[in-house]
């Protein structure tokens, strides 16, 4: 590989690395949808990285990384450990360059992502349980087999093929007050400050983390390292960042903001059903910044990636189904019912005058009603707003039906 001095990465750097990956990688559109700007109060435009062939940005720093190959190094083939997004890029771009490439996931990888690996061209290994062990088996085989080892983000190579993205987020998206990028193990993070840095002097450039994963925060404010849990943006659930973005981000003093799992899962919503864009949790994370944070971001233009929308259908499925319980225009309503002939029928009668849309009723007679001769109902009704979900509840109770909300 030409030689890339770690901490001297610049914005030549990430030129050239633009250079290199031009007709490799979509340069994606950005947008700034108006639903967005409603419901954040802030113009937030939005780069579509979403769109690209493997459905996230990391196509930008493997196909910089494999570009930069010598020919020894192409000989010889790539590896990398990923159950991810790195994994297809990696197999893509190293199948374009004709170059072999072998990727080591977990067992446990659910079949579709190794399935989509293996058709971009990589032999797939499965070893261990978890993605240490799986990393740990792909440094062993490089070693054994002479292979490049392509790292997902501590690599001034995918570091600096990274950074495109801001420069092309800064050149197409018009005057920008600040960008704030997601953060995993920290190379987009560090890549968008270099090439910011270089083409936009002073444009404030936030990083952002789920509230289970701060490593980056932890790290950078020199606390220990605590972080677990379940999370829907797993894409940026790293434990051990990588130690040349951490110290590009150090140098220069990059803030890292820590939004909760809700204003992730309010992203994810806002950008399905406002601006029609599926994302995968990490690539809402942004926007999920401008939503936590309206007094930092209310009234200003901010750029921020969708950076990946590889996301289970069924999640996506049930995040959109919690927002609108969230917002009132699902409700879900317990009652103690006589149990007798009509009653089920009055219920859905008061519901539908009131101008509900009964989804799903649960009738239970035997095991959670307090007397015999009572009925434990769930329904869960579809509403316009909760103002509509009150006047079902009053038209409810005026039939001396007990409800409990939730």
């Amino acid at each position: 590989m030409d030689s890339l001095p770690s901490l001297s990465l610049g914005l030549a750097d990430i030129r050239a690395a633009a250079a290199r990956i031009a007709g490799q990688v979509l340069r994606t559109p950005c947008i700034a949808p108006a639903a967005v700007a409603r419901a954040s109060g802030a113009d937030v435009v939005l780069k579509l990285d979403n769109l690209q062939v493997t459905g996230a940005f990391k196509e930008r720093g493997a196909a910089n990384r494999i570009a930069l190959l010598t020919p020894t190094e192409r000989a010889a083939g790539v590896i990398a450990m990923s159950a991810g997004n790195h994994a297809q890029a990696v197999a893509r771009h190293a199948t374009l360059a004709g170059i072999a490439s072998t990727i080591v996931m977990p067992r446990f990888t659910p079949a579709t992502k190794v399935l989509r690996t293996e058709g971009f061209g990589a032999s797939v290994v499965l070893h261990g349980d978890t993605l240490a062990e799986a990393a740990s088996h792909a440094h062993l085989l490089a070693a054994q087999q002479g292979l490049v080892f392509v790292h997902p983000y501590d690599d001034p190579g995918v570091i600096a093929g990274q950074g495109t993205l801001a420069l092309e987020l800064i050149e197409d998206g018009g005057a920008l007050d600040a960008l704030i990028i997601p953060v995993g193990g920290g190379g987009l993070l560090a890549g968008c400050v270099i090439a910011a840095e270089g083409v936009a002097p002073g444009l404030p450039v936030f990083g952002v983390e789920v509230e289970g994963y701060p490593a980056m925060a932890q790290r950078l404010a020199g606390l220990p390292v605590k972080v677990g849990g379940a999370t829907i943006a797993e894409g940026i659930a790293v434990r051990d960042v990588g130690e040349l973005p951490f110290a590009i981000l150090r140098a220069r003093g990059i803030e890292v903001l820590v939004v909760p799992e809700r204003a992730v899962e309010q992203a994810i919503a806002l950008l399905a059903e406002g601006a029609k864009i599926v994302s995968e949790g990490a690539g809402a994370a942004g926007l999920a910044a401008v939503l936590a944070f309206p007094e930092r971001f209310a009234g200003k233009r901010i750029g921020t990636p969708v950076c990946g929308g590889n996301i289970d259908p069924r999640i996506l499925a049930n995040v959109l189904l919690r927002n609108l319980l969230r917002d009132g225009r699902i409700l879900r309503l317990h009652l103690d019912i006589p149990d007798r002939p009509g009653v089920l029928a009055d219920i859905a009668t008061r519901v539908a005058a009131a101008g509900g849309n009964v989804i799903e009723v649960s009738h239970q007679r035997l095991f959670a009603a307090p007397s015999v001769q009572t009925a434990e109902l769930e329904l869960m009704v579809e509403v316009r707003d909760s103002a509509q979900g009150d006047r079902i509840v009053a038209a409810l109770e005026a039939g001396d039906y007990v409800i409990r909300r939730g």
